[in-house]
């Protein structure tokens, strides 16, 4: 009988190229290669795992919170015993419901914790509904207690395992082995992204074209087939996920088809939008009647609610860190004079907003005369763009290089976020030199206010390419939020800790 529907659907919807794409497997034997096993196996192991962490934390949030209400020995304790292990089992409940036991959702950060906040606001609000509807005599101090401490645990939790699966990751282990069909332009595109994102977890182990050209690379891949092999590269090469980028010979019909040939063989099917480097908040389906549903890309906000909250945050916080940092500061400054001749601030003009230009603060690290110095230096630039870098540079001071390493030099910048030239997390400040070279796209950088960190310093520094550099940044201005924001501030202080790419 399924035979019979393949040949019906084939007759009704093939052609060439489908015969190709879906290599002809209406009477082949159903596709398992050893990888889905491994991939469901350490998946199903993951799940479980943050399943037991999520019990544990929230069972110990119930006893903080029980002992921190009533101490030990309390007459009316009993009851709230049974009350806080009803509320690990409802909470518990309330995370599952909300998928965040989803293989799909887990260990793909900011959309995981997201499900998990969520879906514990949606407990709490259970909570208090129930109490209120049942008339419960509740401890308020047991329950905001136990709800806040859950909560915050929960996030933390989350983030342990995450970090525990990039290590594991960045070793070679749980990775989905990836195979892509696509010309070779998309392959290229798409290998050179995954690189680039290492902790998604993804090797890419073949690739089919419609050329073929079996034996030889794009861009490190191995090409094991063309598209009407497709289903002997993914047995051949052991993949468990078959990622179909968006090329001219691959129709909607051939990809619908190839869904069908893959269902109840445990591999995936992955589709790469021709839309790139947009995050999944801005994207939303939008269906044209029934059968056509279309990808909505909403506009970036660059103005608003949202953005003045930012703006708002960003200044209480500088103000509050520079009240905080004020002994530091001073410290600082006063090493700067001592180290070497000259002011401890040092002043340069910078492109913020708009185009619009301000004067950036930062220590000084470099010696007086480090201008009048940079054209005898321009040859030994090791910087692939309009920037200026150099890895032993002999204008920097003695404690220039100290402020450097740990990005110490950057703090008063603190003064540009409270003044609002400046944002917390945002695009690097470029100088006017820099500007007047930019090509056509790289002008998009100057939609937003620069920042003192941002994704360019939590992924390489000043390690990174001038092409990295300006990906990154683009990509914030197109995809910003205040939850990128809080990543962004939280991976910074782990980046100046390590020191990595600084110099």
């Amino acid at each position: 009988m399924r035979e019979t529907a393949r040949a019906t659907l084939a007759a009704a919807h093939g052609g060439p190229l489908l015969d190709s794409l879906v290599g002809r497997r209406a009477n082949a034997a159903p596709v398992q290669p050893a990888a889905v096993t491994t991939l469901a196996g350490w998946r199903r192991r993951y799940a479980l795992s943050i399943f037991g962490l999520d019990a544990l934390l929230i069972t110990l949030s119930a006893v903080v919170a029980y002992l921190t209400r009533f101490g030990s020995g309390n007459a009316q304790s009993p009851a709230y015993v049974w009350m806080g292990f009803v509320g690990v089992l409802g909470w518990l409940g309330f995370l599952a419901a909300g998928g965040a036991y989803e293989e799909r959702f887990l260990s793909f950060g900011v959309e995981e914790i997201k499900r998990v906040f969520n879906s514990s606001v949606r407990f709490v609000a259970a909570v208090a509904l129930v109490s209120y509807g049942a008339k419960l005599s509740l401890s308020r101090g047991f329950v905001v207690i136990g709800l806040l401490l859950g909560t915050a645990l929960l996030v933390l939790g989350r983030h342990a395992g995450h970090v525990a699966l990039r290590r594991l990751r960045a070793r070679g282990h749980l990775q989905s082995r990836l195979l892509v069909v696509g010309d070779k332009q998309r392959v290229e595109d798409l290998v050179a992204q995954a690189n680039r994102e290492p902790d998604a977890g993804f090797e890419i182990v073949g690739a089919c074209t419609p050329l073929g050209n079996i034996g030889s690379e794009i861009a490190g891949v191995p090409i094991v087939g063309t598209l009407a092999g497709v289903f002997h590269a993914i047995t051949t090469c052991n993949v468990d996920t078959v990622a179909v980028t968006a090329s001219p010979a691959i129709t909607s019909r051939a990809l619908r088809r190839l869904s069908w040939e893959l269902e109840g063989t445990g591999v995936s099917l992955l589709v790469a939008p021709g839309l790139t480097d947009v995050a999944g908040p801005r994207i939303h389906i939008r269906p044209i009647g029934t059968r056509l549903p279309l990808l909505h890309v909403e506009e970036p906000e660059f103005t608003g609610a949202r953005k003045f909250l930012k703006e708002t945050q960003d200044r209480i916080i500088a103000t509050l860190a520079v009240l905080f940092l004020a002994p530091l500061l001073l410290s600082l400054a006063v090493l700067v004079r001592l180290d070497s001749r000259g002011p401890a601030l040092f002043r340069q003009v910078r492109v913020g907003r708009n185009g619009e230009e301000f004067c950036v603060y930062k220590f000084r690290s470099m010696h007086i005369d480090a201008e009048e110095r940079l054209a005898a230096l321009a040859g030994l630039n090791e910087s692939d763009g309009v920037l200026f870098k150099m890895r032993n540079d002999p204008r920097v001071t003695r404690i220039g290089r100290l402020l450097r390493r740990y990005s110490l030099d950057e703090l008063p910048q603190l003064l540009n976020v409270v003044r609002g030239d400046m944002a917390l997390v945002g695009p690097r400040p470029p100088l006017p030199r820099e500007v007047a070279n930019y090509a056509s796209d790289v002008h998009r950088r100057l939609l937003v206010k620069p920042g003192i960190t941002g994704l360019w310093q939590v992924s390489g520094r000043s390690d990174l390419s001038w092409e990295d550099s300006v990906r990154l940044d683009l990509y914030y201005v197109e995809n910003w939020s205040l939850a990128l924001d809080l990543q962004i501030l939280w991976k910074t202080f782990a980046a100046v800790v390590a020191s990595r790419g600084a110099y």
